[in-house]
Parts: structure tokens; sequence; C-alpha cells
């Protein structure tokens, strides 16, 4: 059996130890191992993945209780099953397009099980890929119903996770907390940022030399969340509104694959309002 260990705790002796003690008495063998001291925070963030013959997760867990206890640990083990992704569309495919893509491929390290969107533009592309297609629209009336028939979907689909690919409707401060820790969010981002209507075309006018884009959790603070992954891409006065939008498509795809892939890998941890990514 394969599976990962990830934990954080505060810094001090005798923790690398503990673990790998640990890990050798229950017969399991280190597969991959990081590490991370954050000097500032005074805190250890480390993942590690494992495997035994005769490990059994459970067991495991209940065996690195008092490890955990003594060195104030925030842990988590992880078994090698797939994880579950439901993912929220609006009418922009790009997103969900590359997702499907990278998950028939095998390079997404994950299951997509459903898509939810408020439209029905991208009902194709979904059952296209054998996805069940659910169609929950939002009006300012019906977004509580909206957002508790998410929910049930959420659980319906036993998610782990819920990637927003360009989802354009702003979850409440309940769905948001709901989800904590397992909602990611993709944001087109520029230097400097546009707010508001037609981005790209505000680049455009301000002659923009970067293109970017954020995958972020997603918390009640409207793109304020913990950032996973960032990619940037390089323009020049060539590009009209049309090639910024193409290239920021591309940039958006790109930012959430890796965000999700390392997501569903364990390497991402949260560290305040902040994140440790081992890619």
């Amino acid at each position: 059996m394969t599976f990962t260990l990830t934990l954080s705790c505060r810094n001090r002796t005798g923790i690398v130890q503990a673990v790998s003690s640990f890990l050798f008495r229950h017969g399991c063998d280190i597969g991959e191992y990081r590490q991370f001291d954050d000097a500032v925070r005074g805190r250890l963030f480390l993942r590690v993945q494992a495997s035994g013959d005769d490990a059994d997760l459970d067991e495991l867990k209940r065996g690195f209780e008092p490890v955990a206890t003594e060195f104030g640990m925030d842990y988590a083990f992880h078994s090698a099953r797939p994880a579950r992704v439901l993912v929220m569309v609006s009418k922009l495919g790009h997103c969900l397009n590359d997702l499907i893509y990278r998950w028939r491929a095998g390079a997404l390290s994950a299951e997509i099980v459903a898509v939810v969107s408020n439209h029905e533009d991208l009902r194709p592309m979904a059952e296209a890929a054998g996805l069940p297609f659910h169609h929950v629209p939002v009006t300012p009336e019906t977004k509580p119903e909206a957002e508790a028939r998410l929910l049930r979907l959420v659980d319906d689909h036993d998610a782990d996770l819920v990637v927003l690919a360009r989802y354009m409707q702003v979850l409440s401060d309940q769905t948001c907390k709901a989800l904590h820790g397992r909602a990611i969010n993709i944001h087109h981002s520029f230097l400097p940022g546009f707010k508001g209507a037609k981005p790209y075309h505000q680049a455009y006018d301000r002659g923009v030399k970067l293109v970017g884009a954020t995958a972020h959790y997603v918390t009640p603070d409207l793109d304020e969340g913990p950032i996973i992954e960032q990619e940037v891409i390089r323009i020049d006065h060539t590009h009209d509104p049309r090639a910024l939008q193409t290239v920021g498509r591309d940039a958006e795809a790109l930012a959430l694959s890796r965000a999700v892939r390392w997501y569903c890998e364990h390497r991402v941890l949260l560290n305040g309002n902040s994140t440790v990514v081992f890619p």
C-alpha cells in the first residue's frame, strides 16, 4: 500500500527523527521526502510518500497520534485513491476543456466526477466526456437554494475538491466556509490588476507587458484566498484585446491544472494566509 503523510507544526528538534522512526517501526519504506522550515513563522512542513506491504492506513493514523500530540502536529494520512473533483463552470470552456484533456490523459492525478454550471452552454462538452452535467441556475432570489443544491451535489458525488473553472458567480460566505480548504478558483491577474468589465480591453489600453493568472483557495474574502500557483506570459504591443484573451486563457488553464494536480497529490499545505507547495 502506498500513502502520503503531510504535517505541519512548530519547529523543534526531533521531529524528523520521530516521523522516520515511526515509519520504520511500521515497516514502511520512504519513496519521497520533502521538508520546508519556515524561519519567519517558526514552523516546519513535511510531505512523505511511503509504502508498506503490511501497512494499514487506519492503524497508521491511530499509531501516529502519540507522535502528533507530542509535537503539536496538524497532520493527515492520504491513501493513493485518486481525488474526486467536481468542476463548476459558466460559459467559458477553456479551463474545463483543459482539465478534461489532462484527466483523460491520466495527467491530472484526479478523477473528475461531475460538472456543475449556472448555464447550459458547456453541457455538450461535459457529456461528450461522459461526465454528469448538473444545471443549477442562479438568480439573486434563488441563490441560497442554488448553493444548497451545490453542496448536496458535492456530497452526492463524494467530491474531495471543488474547482471553480471560470465559474462567474460569487459564492456566499456560508458556502465558502463549508468548502474551506477544498475549493480552488482561477482568477485572471494582470500587472497591474484590472477589475470590472472587459479586463483584457483595459490591459490593452494600458499597454501591459505581462499577462497572468492566479489559482487560489476560495475564501469569503473575494479573490483573496491563499495562492497555490501563478502563471505569467510575456506579451508585447502587437497583442490586441482578442490576442490578450487567448494568451490569458492559456495562462488560466496552465495555472489551474497545476494547482488541481498538486492539491490532489497532497503537495499543498496551508500556511496561514499563504501556502507551502511541494511540486
